[in-house]
């Protein structure tokens, strides 16, 4: 009866059926968000996916149609978390002509990467859990972060090097290196292990890390 007198008076009946690409697009990201948020607080182990379901108020059916397990979820939550990490489209990676100028642009804008509150929650679980879940610590490599770092320094270090008997594993190696040093001590000091660096010491960590580098590298490759 109802059917019948929405028909007569015109009225379109909802259709159930799937959601849209944009409203999926929003669902999945919506519980990527809780998950987030309940593993970089609460830790790996003590997070269960029931616990995620029911805070993003979905059923498990809804979240296993998009996470398969819950390494899986990791999986995404790190790839996301890094590429919210990254610098905005509009902000170029490469500035300056001089090698010292275009290291310390970079340097400046890993600290800043490397220094937000939940990229320095992803790095306490990484420590606190890897262990025990090895697929943390490989959800963070299959993310990519920190290779891409290294092979942008590393195809640096070899563009402006003055011998062509610099070899790619030297420059990699090299890019490493210099990746360790700009982030350590201030990655240590904002996680509690000393005074967190100001700005300004921020800034001029970047400045004096690259200048004691490249005074090393130089050398390297001037041979």
């Amino acid at each position: 009866m109802v059917a019948s007198a929405a028909k007569s008076k015109g009225v379109a009946r909802p259709r159930a059926g799937r959601p849209t690409r944009d409203a999926a697009a929003r669902l999945r990201e919506h519980i990527l968000e809780v998950a987030t948020r309940l593993l970089l607080t609460q830790g790996y182990g003590a997070t269960s996916i029931e616990e995620i379901a029911r805070e993003a108020r979905v059923s498990k059916r809804t979240f296993y149609d998009r996470f398969a397990d819950k390494p899986t979820l990791m999986r995404a939550v790190v790839s996301r978390l890094i590429d919210g990490l990254r610098p905005a489209a509009h902000e170029p990676l490469i500035e300056g002509t001089q090698l010292e100028t275009v290291l310390i642009h970079l340097a400046v804008l890993i600290l800043r990467a490397a220094l937000t509150p939940r990229a320095l929650a992803l790095h306490r679980l990484i420590v606190a859990e890897s262990q025990r879940f090895p697929e943390l610590a490989r959800a963070v490599l299959m993310a990519g972060g920190r290779q891409e770092a290294v092979a942008l320094i590393s195809g640096l270090l070899l563009r402006h090097s003055r011998s062509a008997k610099l070899k790619p594993e030297d420059a990699d190696f090299a890019a490493q290196q210099l990746l360790q040093m700009i982030v350590s001590r201030p990655q240590l000091h904002a996680m509690g292990l000393g005074t967190p660096m100001t700005a300004s010491e921020l800034d001029a960590w970047a400045h004096r890390t690259v200048a004691l580098f490249l005074r090393g590298f130089r050398k390297l490759s001037s041979g």
